[in-house]
């Protein structure tokens, strides 16, 4: 472990350092998500930064403790999208060149993004730890200096920061619930709690198919995964940083794991009772939320990032619609002969449901005037009201079966 990082002395040159590149992020407090877990939940928004997400933090104070001839030489990182926007926008305000390497997988805005701010942007691998590999053989080839996103200490002391904040703001918080890809952001925020207060409890959360952090801790050392499979593709990690991996151990109280289904319906909430667009990796301590006893205590969640392309957002939009019963489908037979479907539209509308797209189909039965099949795709409220309508057709004896949707 380094003696000069990580340390509180660190932290705080690092509060100073990072407040000329980073937004006052404040705390939300969630009425909403209070309510729905039992305990008093405010939210760390650091979707709303400038970059969109908190790596400029790290990679900021990362520079600042560079050489300038370090710096000069060119910079060089990998990253899933966030970290790379962290180290462009920050070679930018040092006027150090900088080259990205990214996975192809890469939201589309995470790219034009980190372009923007004047870095080179290489794509390279499916996942970030091959584009990781290809960024050192650039570094080692260019003599690029290479700032690593997470398995760095100066790096994890500038993610730390955050903790710095949470405390000025609510000094007797109970738990911090944090974003781990591959635990950056956990090592300084789990490492600066433990030293302002010991009894803070500070647990990590993990997509569940990208958990490298949870079986490496039940290993008892870095271990890589044989793939990863969510999608939050900021944490899409199959190796945890290995410089920074003592002090997870040493500092994290827990590891909670969250399915994509429940990132899903998170970013639904978020929208709807925050007006918030999180990204998927951010959402992880909101799905995570749940699984805490409902004890009335004090919970930060850190809404790491908000760096989400329309064309995933719109997809998730529609996911979590269908997961939440606000959007269904349900299959049903009936005689093809005139009037069959206005009987079944008039069923629909006195229960008040929506009907957004029918498909006919008159091939399911050699005898088409025995019954053909109707699919109706339509909008309710929610699993009650979904309820409520398929009881009202099977009334009608339409004999309705949920089929699964497709908009």
């Amino acid at each position: 472990m380094s003696d000069k990082m990580l340390t509180l002395e660190a932290f705080e040159e690092a509060s100073e350092i990072v407040k000329k590149v980073t937004l006052e992020t404040k705390l939300v407090y969630s009425d909403y998500l209070s309510r729905q877990t039992g305990n008093k939940v405010y939210l760390k928004p650091e979707n709303m930064q400038f970059t969109g997400a908190y790596k400029v933090r790290g990679a900021y104070y990362k520079m600042s403790t560079l050489s300038e001839e370090e710096r000069q030489k060119g910079l060089i990182t990998a990253s899933a999208g966030n970290h790379a926007q962290g180290v462009a926008y920050a070679a930018k305000c040092y006027g150090a060149g900088a080259t990205i390497v990214m996975p192809t997988t890469t939201p589309l805005m995470k790219v034009t993004r980190t372009k923007s701010y004047g870095a080179e942007v290489v794509l390279y691998g499916d996942v970030y730890d091959e584009a990781c590999a290809h960024a050192l053989e650039l570094a080692a080839e260019h003599g690029y200096t290479f700032i690593h996103p997470f398995d760095d200490e100066a790096v994890a002391t500038g993610q730390g920061t955050i903790a710095m904040e949470i405390f000025k703001e609510l000094p007797l918080v109970d738990y911090i619930l944090v974003p781990i890809g591959g635990g950056g952001l956990a090592t300084g925020v789990s490492t600066l709690a433990k030293l302002l207060n010991p009894k803070i409890q500070v647990i990590g959360v993990e997509p569940a198919g990208a958990n490298c952090m949870q079986t490496s801790l039940e290993n008892g050392k870095v271990t890589t995964l044989s793939g990863v499979s969510t999608i939050a593709d900021g944490t899409a990690v199959k190796t945890p940083g290995t410089k920074i991996f003592p002090y997870i151990q040493e500092n994290l109280d827990g590891i909670l794991t969250v399915d994509d289904k429940e990132l899903v319906v998170s970013f639904l909430d978020m929208v709807e009772n925050h007006k918030m667009v999180v990204e998927n990796s951010g959402l992880l301590t909101v799905a995570a939320l749940k699984q805490l006893k409902p004890e009335n205590e004090k919970v930060v969640s850190i809404l790491s990032g908000g760096n989400m392309d329309i064309i995933t957002m719109s997809s998730v939009v529609q996911q979590g619609l269908i997961f939440r019963d606000r959007i269904f489908s349900v299959s049903v037979l009936l005689p093809d002969k005139p009037g069959e479907l206005c009987r079944v539209a008039s069923v629909i509308a006195r229960e008040n449901g929506n009907v957004i797209k029918l498909e006919h189909n008159q091939f399911v039965s050699t005898n088409r005037s025995a019954a053909v099949e109707l699919r109706i795709t339509m909008e309710a409220f929610g699993t009650e009201h979904k309820n409520q309508i398929i009881a009202a057709l099977e009334q009608g004896n339409y004999q309705p079966k949920v089929v699964a949707t497709s908009i």
